[in-house]
């Protein structure tokens, strides 16, 4: 079996990051492939980048993701989720996705690096139905791509921020959530249990392994212009009824 693991951001250091987790996840016959966006920005944090990287999560989709048992976007907010889902005849699954199901109906509180995360991760939440379950998002101003290069000083202001979910926001439940935070999660005690989004992801995508997606285009075949060869004859190819 075979986990696609898909890195929508141009951060190659990222990329390996993400498998690395992976393989020391899954069991013994599980491969684990990593693919890094072809262009957009080297780590989200923004409307406009996360645009760019649901685009480059289906482009490296149709590059690599021909012999994939699954796919699991490695980026928090999930770009291009429903769009891949729509795409792919596996299961995809998504970081914040994985983990608002993994919290099991608890209220959950988010913390992740980058300001501008907090308006766009409320709004992905509500759409899918979490909006009540959530107790709240804190952010930290350094960056997940600042984060990911220095975890060690960044870990005083992560801690605050997954006590405040705690204590000012009812959280029964703390995801730390963003792949360059991944691994900091076993660092924290906060009283509840904190989830690592990336290890939550990935135990997921391992558990779907095989199981079959959706993979209906419901418009049929589509005509590009200026998209890469790969995506270009995927969009192309008519799946629907």
């Amino acid at each position: 079996m075979k986990l696609l693991l898909i890195n929508a951001n141009t951060t190659e250091a990222i990329t390996d990051r993400l498998v690395a987790i992976a393989r020391d996840l899954a069991p013994p016959g599980v491969t684990i492939r990593g693919a890094t966006g072809r262009f957009g920005a080297r780590y989200i944090a923004s409307r406009a980048s996360s645009a760019v990287a649901a685009h480059a999560a289906i482009d490296a989709y149709a590059e690599h993701g021909a012999e994939a048992d699954a796919v699991l976007i490695g980026c928090f907010g999930d770009p291009g989720l429903d769009a891949l889902r729509e795409l792919a005849p596996v299961p995809v699954l998504g970081l914040a996705d994985a983990s608002a199901a993994a919290a099991q109906g608890r209220r959950f509180g988010v913390v992740t690096g980058g300001a501008a995360w907090k308006p766009m991760l409320e709004e992905f939440f509500a759409g899918r139905g979490h909006a009540g379950q959530l107790a709240g998002i804190r952010t930290v101003a350094p960056t997940g791509g600042e984060i990911a290069r220095d975890p060690d000083g960044a870990l005083a202001l992560l801690a605050e921020s997954c006590r405040a979910c705690v204590e000012q926001d009812g959280a029964e439940v703390v995801i730390l959530g963003g792949a360059g935070l991944a691994g900091l999660a076993t660092r924290l005690s906060v009283g509840v249990p904190v989830l690592c989004s990336v290890e939550v992801g990935v135990r997921a995508a391992l558990a779907a392994l095989g199981q079959g997606g959706a993979g209906l285009m419901p418009h049929g075949a589509v005509e590009t212009i200026g998209l890469s060869p790969a995506l270009a004859a995927r969009l192309s190819a008519d799946s629907g009824p």
